[in-house]
């Protein structure tokens, strides 16, 4: 745990910043750790913005908000060659895919084919233009949102392609306490009242803090909880007939590969050198909502992913 103490106060600066969703500070932070992607869903006005630009004030590396449009164009991302008059050669000028942190905003108000641009550069580390392949840094992580309220003029994601997303998690409106708080923290910032200092977190040492959060220790019986979560998506008729009825397609390998990453740099944060149950089960909801595909019979009940993946939990014995 000799990177933990910087975390901790990053931690501490995040929630400090983004009032009222420790959720959302905790999943970026293990996102972060993760080495992965997250697609955060909500209302406007939430803090979603507000965060990922915190957290890039908190660690060493540059930060890029792309606000996605129907009429954004794959180049526009990735960048292009420009024709250069004074030397006769063509000149890649780099696109903002190749800074630190990514913010995608609104997603899924682009076309497929940008969305295709960044979700491969997701999952690739790479993009190339013409015949040639350009490498992205090594600390790259993207935060996309979408807004669930609107759905005109929007291009939803296909689960094949949400399935290159680490994590998805909703956030929600705070109470009335939190709201007094956040009114209270836009009056103070908008009078330029001093705020608190970020710390500031090299590449070094979150590539450090990678590395032991994938040292952190799984006992096997914990192993096996964590497979069979996955599996029983896939097998659910094994665990619950309910279960069978709601779910049409379950969650693949990666799923299995996030949620063991994603448990561990939980655990991590935490202090802990060992994963729980309590990790793996902190975890699922985020992990699965955005892998599972749900049979017409539970669309047409109302069933949501969440109900579906508690009664996973309530299935599925911890041993």
């Amino acid at each position: 745990m000799q990177h933990a103490a910087p975390f901790q106060q990053l931690r501490k600066y995040l929630e400090q910043q983004v009032l009222g969703q420790p959720e959302l500070v905790e999943h970026l932070l293990v996102t972060l750790l993760a080495n992965g992607h997250i697609l955060v869903e909500g209302p406007p006005g939430l803090a979603k913005t507000r965060a990922v630009q915190a957290l890039s004030q908190g660690i060493e590396g540059d930060f890029h908000r792309v606000q996605f449009t129907p009429d954004l164009l794959p180049a526009d991302l990735t960048g292009t060659d420009i024709y250069r008059p004074e030397t006769g050669e063509f000149q890649f000028q780099k696109g903002p895919l190749f800074h630190n942190l990514v913010l995608a905003d609104e997603i899924n108000r682009a076309p497929a084919k940008v969305q295709a641009a960044l979700l491969e550069a997701m999952a690739e580390r790479q993009i190339t233009v013409g015949q040639t392949t350009y490498p992205l840094p090594e600390l790259f992580t993207v935060m996309a949102t979408q807004n669930p309220l609107e759905q005109e003029g929007t291009y939803p994601l296909p689960e094949a392609q949400l399935d290159r997303f680490l994590m998805h998690l909703v956030v929600s409106y705070p109470d009335s306490e939190i709201e007094t708080q956040i009114l209270r923290l836009n009056r103070n910032e908008s009078l330029g009242t001093p705020t608190v200092e970020p710390p500031k977190i090299s590449q070094t040492d979150i590539f450090s803090a990678r590395q032991e959060a994938l040292n952190v220790h799984m006992e096997e019986n914990v192993e096996r909880y964590l497979v069979a979560l996955i599996v029983a998506t896939r097998q659910p008729g094994d665990y619950d007939a309910e279960l069978a009825q709601w779910i049409e397609i379950g969650a693949s390998p990666r799923a299995t590969i996030a949620l063991d990453r994603c448990a561990r740099a939980r655990a991590w944060l935490d202090g802990r050198d060992f994963v729980t149950p309590d990790d793996i089960q902190a975890m699922l909801h985020p992990v699965l909502r955005h892998r599972l595909i749900l049979s017409y019979e539970a669309e047409a009940d109302g069933i949501q992913k969440d109900q579906v993946i508690d009664q996973l939990l309530l299935k599925v014995p911890a041993t």
